[in-house]
């Protein structure tokens, strides 16, 4: 009875610290990844979702809510919309959203991926480079979107991924 005692009791003390360890776990948030930073916000990337705080990091609110994978959080220049990659149903497109929260709006719709890099300087298109002009999978060029019409145009630039 006393082995079986003892027994009980270290059984309880592994369930307890096993606890204690998952909702310290629960609580110290580490991996926010990818911020970009705007005027009055900052953007980032946790749990595969994107995410927006104050720029004092208060009041952090989730914008998006999927199955998907979100990533490359880009403000626009005046700091309303977010451009983000966004991977949902077996695609990687290039998405915006407002930075009050909304429903995204699809931006690209070709089968490879694409990946946001940067807004054009009056906010109107959205950088993202892609392979899908090139004759090898080794190779990214960079394309615009009109963020009104969906019009795409690649730049002139033979090979460049980050801009």
């Amino acid at each position: 009875m006393k082995y079986f005692y003892s027994f009980f009791v270290g059984l309880l003390l592994l369930i307890l610290c096993t606890n204690a360890v998952q909702a310290q776990n629960v609580t110290d948030t580490r991996l926010l990844w990818q911020p970009t930073i705007s005027n009055n916000h900052i953007a980032f990337i946790y749990a595969e979702d994107l995410w927006v705080a104050n720029r004092d990091g208060s009041y952090p609110q989730r914008i998006t809510v999927s199955e998907g994978v979100e990533s490359n959080p880009v403000f626009s220049p005046d700091g309303s919309m977010i451009a983000f990659t966004g991977q949902y149903d077996g695609n990687t497109d290039v998405f915006i959203v407002p930075v009050s929260g909304g429903v995204p709006k699809r931006l690209t719709w070709h089968p490879g991926a694409d990946l946001v890099r940067d807004f054009s300087p009056d906010g109107k298109k959205i950088l993202f480079a892609s392979q899908r002009n090139s004759f090898t999978n080794r190779y990214s060029q960079l394309f615009t979107v009109d963020i009104s019409t969906g019009a795409e145009v690649q730049l002139p630039i033979p090979n460049a991924f980050w801009a």
